[in-house]
């Protein structure tokens, strides 16, 4: 399955479940999936090599040159974004200029749209890289992938490329001190001839004491929404959600649940 794909660097705006009216920017190519993980249940298929004559990243200026474009189309057009998300075909972060690129988003949200809340949707895996995490600390809503609460089922769910573990990410997500939002998927199903539930009530209450450390601004929860690479899995029911929000809460954590 070739999966979904952004085939623009800035694109949209599009309405967001999680996010209202969401202008996106997609720092990877836009004819290929370049991840860090291969997760599962990503609509943007599986992660694979660059194909031979596929595109590279988008270079900073031309990153910068086209969101102003598109904030300067908006603005005639007398629309706003209610977020400027840094999402698309993979993993933001790995952009060699991404810092780089969050100071110019910024200065045009300020200059344009002062209200809009920059945004990034990341895996956690380039945490390490001091100047990922600083310009990770400096948006509005820092939103990092949390799906589990124990290293087996990340490997089978999440896939991580080299020897990323789940301690590394959780002690990287510890370090942001509460200025993280953690967005966690919920699935069932089979890989590899393993039966999958991150839902099971040992999962959650592992995936529970995780979050007390992390302590996060709040949790979004979900299930999925669009074709998956892996076929056999199953959405989770809004009212299933519901029931694992409440022990979020009971734990004291803010949680927002999406169906």
């Amino acid at each position: 399955m070739s999966g979904f794909l952004f085939h623009e660097t800035v694109f949209g705006p599009v309405m967001s479940r999680r996010l209202g009216v969401s202008l996106g920017i997609n720092l990877l190519a836009v004819d290929f999936k370049y991840c860090t993980f291969n997760c599962i249940y990503c609509e943007c298929g599986w992660t694979h090599q660059k194909p031979k004559g596929g595109r590279g990243l988008p270079e900073r200026k031309e990153v910068k040159k086209l969101l102003e474009q598109k904030l300067k189309d908006m603005k005639e057009a007398g629309q706003a974004p209610d977020a400027i998300t840094f999402a698309g075909n993979g993993e933001p972060t790995i952009h060699p200029d991404f810092p780089e690129v969050v100071k110019d988003t910024i200065a045009l949200r300020d200059e344009y749209y002062p209200e809009a809340k920059i945004t990034v949707l990341s895996n956690a895996s380039m945490l390490h890289r001091k100047q990922v995490f600083d310009a990770l600390l400096s948006i509005d809503n820092n939103i990092q992938k949390l799906d589990v609460g124990n290293d087996h089922l990340f490997q089978l769910i999440n896939q991580p490329a080299g020897k990323l573990s789940m301690d590394e990410v959780v002690d990287k997500l510890c370090r942001f001190n509460g200025k993280v939002i953690v967005q966690t998927l919920f699935l069932r199903g089979t890989h590899k001839g393993i039966f999958i539930d991150n839902t099971k009530d040992e999962e959650v209450e592992a995936w529970i004491s995780l979050l007390k450390k992390i302590d996060p601004q709040y949790v979004m929860i979900y299930p999925i929404d669009r074709a998956t690479p892996e076929q056999t899995l199953e959405k989770i029911s809004f009212e299933q959600l519901s029931e694992i929000a409440k022990l979020v809460n009971l734990a004291g954590i803010k949680i927002k649940v999406f169906g």
